[in-house]
Formats: C-alpha cells, sequence, structure tokens
C-alpha cells in the first residue's frame, strides 16, 4: 500500500467500475477520465488506465505509472499523464514515456495536474496547444490514426528510458549511493 498520500476512504472508478483508494491524487484521475469519455467522446474501451512501464539505467530496473493510454483500435495514439504541481516540469519525462509505451510514437502526449494541461507534439515535444479543453477528441484523434507509425529505434529508446529513469525514479542520482554519501559526509 502507498503510505505516502492521505486515504479518504475508497471510490468507485469511472472507467472500470471498480472499488478503489480515494485519494486527492486519484479524485483527479477520475476527473481526466470522465473528461476524455464525457467531453472528448472517447469510450472507456479506447482507455487503458494504470499503466506501468519499465524503465532501466546503469544496471537498474524501475517501473513508471502511466495513467492513460488512448487507443483507436489496437494503436496507443495519446498518453496522459497526470501529476501535482507543476505540469512543464513533467513534459520530458512524459515525452520519453511516449517513446517507450508503445513501438511507434504515440503521436499526441497530455501533461495534466488535474487543473491545467499541455498537450504536445509527440513527434517534436513541442506544446501544441494548453487547457483541459485543448485534450483532443475522439475525431481528432482517428484523422491521426490515418497517419503510420514512427518507429522508435533501439538506440532511441534506450536513451528515452534512461531520460525517464533520471527524471521519475526515486534514487535514481549516482550521489544517491552509499559511496557518494560518504564521500559527502567525509569532506
Amino acid at each position: 500500500m502507498n503510505t505516502h498520500h492521505l486515504v479518504l476512504g475508497t471510490l468507485i472508478d469511472f472507467l472500470s467500475g471498480a472499488e478503489i483508494t480515494d485519494t486527492h491524487d486519484e479524485r483527479y484521475r477520475q476527473k481526466i477520465a470522465r473528461i476524455l469519455v464525457l467531453e472528448k467522446g472517447f469510450a472507456p474501451s479506447d482507455i487503458r488506465a494504470g499503466n506501468r512501464l519499465r524503465v532501466s539505467a546503469s544496471g537498474k530496473c524501475a517501473t513508471i505509472p502511466v495513467d492513460f493510454l488512448v487507443h483507436v483500435g489496437e494503436r496507443a495514439m495519446m498518453l496522459v499523464k497526470y501529476g501535482p504541481g507543476s505540469i512543464i516540469t513533467r513534459h520530458r519525462p512524459a515525452l520519453a514515456a511516449s517513446r517507450l509505451m508503445a513501438p511507434h510514437q504515440i503521436p499526441v502526449v497530455v501533461v495534466t495536474n488535474g487543473e491545467q494541461a499541455d498537450i504536445l507534439s509527440g513527434l517534436t515535444g513541442r506544446v501544441t496547444a494548453s487547457g483541459l479543453d485543448a485534450i483532443p477528441d475522439k475525431e481528432a484523434v482517428e484523422k491521426l490514426a490515418m497517419e503510420p507509425p514512427q518507429a522508435i529505434s533501439p538506440g532511441r529508446a534506450e536513451r528515452e528510458s534512461r531520460i525517464l529513469f533520471a527524471f521519475d525514479v526515486d534514487g535514481s542520482c549516482p550521489c544517491d549511493s552509499d559511496i557518494c554519501r560518504m564521500d559527502h559526509h567525509e569532506s
């Protein structure tokens, strides 16, 4: 159980109907799921929630949560990454995740704190729009699905894994090792 979140009880997951732990973060995830379905026209079956992405760097491995993947058919077309606080600091790791969650570049990346959102081009990394209202709807995402998928090379995938590991994994800094801590304390 995750003990660093205030547990407010339980709630019913909007997408699955399952009973889940109620936290402030989960309430924002539920809000995002409702926007995707009720305002943007996606079916709950188009959205895969609670994804886990395995990343590695320097012989270490970790699992990173990816909140939502929106599919057109079997192809992942939009990645939505939630995180509290500043969203600009989440751009780069979300882009890295968009290059690792599928064998192709996921074309739309949404970074949100539940109140604000930046929509990024997965191909360029540039912000294309801002605001929850600017999240692309089903019709816009279906149009993008007509374009051929862009493959991610193994070398690119390795670099993106290292970037995501550095940004999103606690203890990923080389100075978190016992050797570095001893060196700093002895000086």
